[in-house]
């Protein structure tokens, strides 16, 4: 009866750190920003602060939009242009966002460094960091589902190295996607990349802000790590009781 309780909430638990891990994954709301900037702009650029290249497709925006608003996820790093308000959170919504939005792959895209604006060994290393991050969250959405997939062939209590081994994937997916909440936010916060964009902003832009907050995936992540975590423990111990038991 208690092998049977524990169970249940070891696998309540195990589907909400998936669930959370996969909505942190599947959503582009890691970093949420925006940018003002004066009139007068010293070189043509796309949203986002991109500078404009031969072949790019620019959609014209009204002259008053002088705020850009971009989120940034795993898949994708997109910008809008829009006017600032007050709550600005309504502005990165999925259904209240302008059809002129620009979208472009963000696998390795290490914003907001940019290789037209800084040197090469920077744009490398940033590749390599951003890289890095994807790895380790991709390493760890693989553990949680298979570890998933092994506690749904453990059950019921058939063998305790079954139960084991998905503990362990829990917790080894729940470590990954720390990794991840700690390398964002150590690039966020502490690296000087952001530091290096707005310096450059600055001397195209008069009068530039930049905003920047964590957005609802970013939210889902520390939340996914604590369930897989518990989830994990909890395995680990009905293995450890399934073991004893019919020893």
């Amino acid at each position: 009866m208690k092998l049977s309780v524990a169970l249940f909430f070891a696998g309540f638990f195990a589907a909400l750190g998936a669930v959370f891990f996969l909505l942190s994954f599947g959503t582009d709301y890691w970093l949420l920003a925006s940018e003002t900037c004066g009139s007068d702009v010293t070189v043509a650029s796309r949203p986002g602060g991109v500078p404009e290249e031969r072949g790019d497709f620019l959609v014209n925006q009204d002259v008053q939009d002088t705020t850009t608003f971009y989120h940034e996820g795993f898949f994708w790093r997109c910008s809008f242009g829009g006017k600032l308000e007050e709550d600005t959170m309504w502005k990165f919504w999925f259904t209240n966002q302008p059809p002129s939005k620009v979208c472009m792959h963000a696998y390795l895209f290490p914003f907001p460094v940019s290789e037209q604006t800084h040197n090469a060994t920077t744009y490398d290393s940033a590749i390599i960091y951003r890289g890095f991050w994807s790895i380790f969250m991709l390493v760890g959405l693989v553990a949680v589902v298979m570890g998933g997939f092994i506690i749904i062939c453990a059950a019921p209590f058939a063998s305790h190295r079954l139960y084991k081994a998905g503990g362990g994937l829990f917790i080894a997916a729940g470590l990954f996607l720390l990794t991840v909440v700690v390398m964002f936010v150590i690039w966020v916060q502490v690296l000087d990349v952001v530091d290096e964009y707005v310096h450059q902003r600055a001397s195209l832009c008069r009068d530039f802000r930049l905003s920047i907050r964590y957005g609802l995936s970013f939210m889902f992540a520390p939340v996914g790590v604590f369930f897989s975590l518990l989830a994990g423990l909890l395995f680990l111990l009905i293995g450890r009781s399934v073991q004893l038991q019919y020893s």
